[in-house]
């Protein structure tokens, strides 16, 4: 086997993946916008309708675990100069944008930023915002806010929690927020409205430097995959010697399960599976 020839294959596919990469692409997303405060900066203000918001930082790919020993991965995690914390992901599939998704994402912000001890009236004012490939609420709008009231009264609740949706289908270039999801699903960075956004993806595409960062990233992902599929492997051939061994009767069903952590169902599906 030529694995040199096996490595410049994959470097040619890995150069025209990188070329048709988009900001969409949560993976482009992750690698572009970690430290990138100016980006971040310009992404929220566009979202929010603002011009005065200041990121103070920004990072990608933050693993959070919670209460419940459920660990999240945030794709973007910005602070500004308020101490008011963004969160922003990136969801190409609608499943991956449902409703309690959301939810889960903002009680994960509010475990993270309110220490043992503190008082409850210092819980940081949260975003958790979803830029999605289609109109997950399916309303026809370019974005979605969204806020606890009193159903009553249709006064705000103020609890300082927002979640919000942006509509990825909705490129209505005489907005502003229309331009920038234009430039989110832009492979060609010469295609791009905005040079903030045109710049950084142009220097992980085109500039020497950032293409050897974005192939390591692949690289490290595709030796990722393998190494889960050899420990798929190593656990398939345990599970097939143990089946073998209770089929052997060398080894009882109990503890067959027990060093498999398995339930009887299971159980019976693998002796199922190993005698067809």
């Amino acid at each position: 086997m030529n694995y040199n020839l096996i490595r410049e294959k994959e470097h040619e596919e890995d150069l025209k993946r990188i070329s048709i990469l988009r900001y969409i692409d949560d993976d482009f997303m992750s690698i572009c916008f970690d430290g990138f405060i100016e980006g971040a900066e310009f992404v929220l203000n566009t979202i929010l309708d603002r011009s005065d918001l200041s990121v103070i930082s920004v990072k990608t790919q933050v693993h959070i675990s919670s209460f419940d020993n459920r660990s999240i991965c945030l794709d973007v995690l910005a602070v500004d100069r308020d101490n008011k914390i963004y969160n922003i992901e990136i969801q190409r599939s609608d499943s991956g944008a449902s409703f309690k998704r959301a939810r889960y994402h903002s009680s994960a912000l509010d475990s993270k930023y309110l220490m043992k001890g503190k008082n409850f009236s210092e819980l940081p004012e949260t975003y958790v915002i979803f830029i999605t490939e289609n109109d997950v609420i399916g309303e026809g709008k370019p974005i979605y806010f969204v806020e606890r009231i009193v159903l009553d009264s249709d006064k705000s609740f103020d609890d300082e929690e927002h979640i919000i949706y942006v509509n990825g289908a909705y490129k209505d270039d005489g907005t502003e927020l229309g331009r920038l999801m234009h430039d989110f699903f832009c492979t060609n960075p010469d295609d791009m409205n905005f040079d903030v956004l045109a710049k950084r993806a142009r220097y992980y595409k085109e500039d020497e430097k950032g293409v050897m960062t974005m192939c390591k990233v692949l690289e490290d992902m595709r030796n990722e995959v393998r190494e889960e599929a050899r420990e798929e492997g190593r656990k398939e051939g345990e599970q097939r010697g143990l089946i073998l061994a209770y089929l052997q009767n060398e080894i009882s069903q109990s503890s067959v399960m027990r060093i498999l952590n398995i339930t009887d169902d299971k159980f019976n599906d693998l002796v199922a599976c190993y005698n067809q």
